[in-house]
């Protein structure tokens, strides 16, 4: 049984328990808000969920905000799906909810971790994450999925 990992502070939690996680109000955001899973369909994110350690933020049982980390828990971490609800920015969350992931003990000693961003650099920054140098640019390569941004596309023809 994995630990959960709970911290309180100004009327919020940052809990890791996975029954906590109001799945609904996380595939809203996610489907409807965020610019990386528009469409998002909910049984993938209930998928991703349950195969995550998730940190989720939360005012008294309501979700707050959401992260979750992909991870061997050993030599690897991708950080994703970080948001805060808007009715809930402009408090500080974001940042303790970095504070929080990052000091995970389950997270200590990783070689590297990876996330992708369009806009919150400069939060990230604050918590020691650089740009990928052209170098590392040139070392990582991707391989695309069946499933971007709620579309299905067909897989590569077979020759």
């Amino acid at each position: 049984m994995k630990n959960i990992h709970e911290i309180r502070k100004d009327g919020y939690l940052i809990s890791t328990d996975p029954q906590r996680v109001n799945l609904a109000a996380v595939h809203r955001y996610l489907s409807e808000e965020s610019y990386w899973a528009k469409n998002i369909p909910f049984d993938i994110v209930e998928r991703s969920v349950k195969h995550s350690l998730c940190f989720g933020i939360y005012q008294e049982d309501e979700q707050a905000g959401f992260a979750r980390i992909i991870s061997d828990r050993a030599t690897f971490a991708w950080l994703a799906d970080v948001f805060v609800l808007p009715a809930h920015r402009g408090k500080g969350l974001s940042k303790w909810l970095m504070e929080v992931i990052q000091a995970h003990p389950d997270l200590q000693g990783l070689r590297r971790w990876l996330l992708g961003t369009l806009d919150a650099h400069g939060l990230y920054a604050q918590f020691g994450w650089n740009p990928l140098t052209a170098e590392q640019i040139r070392r990582f390569m991707q391989r695309p999925g069946d499933y971007h941004y709620g579309e299905l596309h067909s897989p590569p023809p077979t020759n």
